[in-house]
């Protein structure tokens, strides 16, 4: 399965050869985003807000061929 991933603010790091933070991911089925993430070497921890086809969702919802994930980390400010 292909999917989108879409990483923003301070996520985009870990996409260092895509600098609008969006990658192409290949993952087989029944995996989650907790999974996804650990593919891509993201600590968890750092994930605020995700997103799958534009819905919020947790990282233990399944992902099928298709989606767009995008995944947001903690918003500071001052």
């Amino acid at each position: 399965m292909v999917l989108e991933v879409r990483l923003y603010a301070t996520l985009r790091r870990y996409a260092p050869s895509s600098p609008n933070g969006v990658i192409m991911v290949d993952i087989p089925e029944g995996m989650t985003v907790l999974d996804l993430v650990k593919k891509i070497e993201i600590d968890p921890t750092e994930i605020h807000l995700i997103m799958i086809n534009g819905i919020g969702c947790e990282l233990e919802k399944l992902l099928t061929n298709g989606d767009r994930v995008a995944l947001f980390p903690p918003v500071g400010g001052g």
